[in-house]
């Protein structure tokens, strides 16, 4: 088989040997219904506690301010709908996000629109960070929620959200971000940032695919949207995915031991040699995420990633989530780009075992075909 080198992991990472082995431990001796009063449901809601407090911890926040879902996309689904269909929701009818926000934020907020919410988008400049002084004028007495992401899943562009948190504080308005990439990565304080709700993914840090979390600040009401049962403090019915809470909670442990400055200097002998070899960088390259790298050649990027996996090279031309449609990227437009210059784009995403050799040779591999292609 050839080597692989993954740099994909903005769409979904590699799951750590220790996650799988804490979750078939779990699945094959603890698979006892957390609901259930006899013994084995007593070990599995357990685990789910003990793992509460753990992911909880990493963003400062009380145990019981975290409730578990299948991933960041329900988590956002449901801050959103959630808040909307909440006795504030009736009363306060302006919604702020960003025009770089995911997919799950972009499609949700254009339902509520139809459900008579006004929705607002924060323009960002050509290096991807949001134009405060716009967030500023806009926000206001009727204004619900404020939901701009942290880092950005195709940029990997990092938003101040403390000053953002600030702003939202200070005018008493909820404020919801979307932390799928920079949880485990980032330095996240719910208190002192003034977050009202957080989203977060497991299959982004080593955990498995299904598994992600909310955090709902003391206070905070929410519709419920999953009916059923009394699970997850009586904000999401349906009996909890132990395994899948278990790994996530272990992936937050092992990633925590990772050196993120030791991928930032990859990430930027990364761009230094890809700005050497005739490619531009898209969004700022001090307030990034550690490990994602957008950059734009004068060629098709599709066939380029499709040449990349032929040598062993994963990347991708935008998020998974819009991998498959061939509509433009939002997020590409929202900072300038042309058409040409979208087609021509690639994200590389670099995990925690990347090195400078891994680079040497993608760099090798594209000079190849750009040679090919000139």
């Amino acid at each position: 088989m050839k080597k692989i080198i993954y740099l994909d992991n903005a769409s979904t990472t590699k799951v750590y040997p220790e996650v799988a082995k804490v979750m078939e431990k779990v699945m094959l001796n603890q698979y006892g219904n957390p609901s259930s009063s006899h013994d084995l449901g007593d070990e599995a809601r357990k685990i789910i506690n003990d793992s509460r407090i753990i992911l909880a911890k990493e963003i400062n926040a009380k145990a019981y301010e975290v409730i578990f879902t299948s991933g960041a996309t329900e988590s956002n689904n449901l801050a959103l709908f959630g808040v909307a269909g909440s006795k504030l929701g009736k009363i306060k009818k302006n919604i702020i996000i960003s025009s770089i926000e995911h997919s799950s934020i972009y499609e949700s907020v254009k339902e509520l629109e139809k459900q008579g919410f006004e929705v607002i988008e924060v323009p960002v400049d050509n290096n991807g960070l949001i134009d405060i002084d716009y967030l500023k004028n806009k926000i206001d007495n009727n204004t619900l929620i404020v939901s701009i992401i942290h880092g950005n899943n195709e940029l990997g562009v990092l938003q101040n959200i403390e000053e953002i948190g600030s702003i939202c504080n200070k005018h008493g308005v909820l404020f919801h971000t979307d932390c799928s990439q920079s949880f485990g990565k980032d330095k996240i304080d719910v208190r002192k940032m003034n977050i009202s709700l957080l989203s977060a993914s497991g299959h982004k840090i080593g955990a498995s695919k299904g598994i992600g979390l909310l955090y709902i600040k003391e206070g905070i009401e929410l519709e419920q949207r999953l009916f059923g049962g009394s699970q997850e403090m009586n904000r999401r019915a349906g009996t909890e995915n132990v395994a899948g809470i278990a790994g996530f909670s272990k992936a937050i442990e092992i990633t925590r031991k990772h050196d993120v400055k030791k991928v930032r200097i990859v990430r930027d002998y990364f761009i230094s040699q890809l700005e050497n070899i005739g490619g531009k960088i898209n969004g700022s390259k001090e307030k990034r995420l550690s490990n994602i790298v957008s950059v734009t050649f004068d060629c098709d990027a599709e066939n380029l990633m499709i040449f990349l996996s032929g040598k062993g090279i994963m990347c991708s031309t935008r998020s998974a989530c819009d991998e498959k449609s061939k509509k433009e990227s939002r997020v590409l437009e929202s900072i300038g780009l042309k058409e040409k210059e979208i087609k021509g784009t690639l994200r590389f995403s670099l995990g925690f075992d990347t090195n400078k050799k891994d680079i040497d040779y993608v760099i090798r591999e594209i000079k190849k075909f750009i040679k090919m292609n000139s």
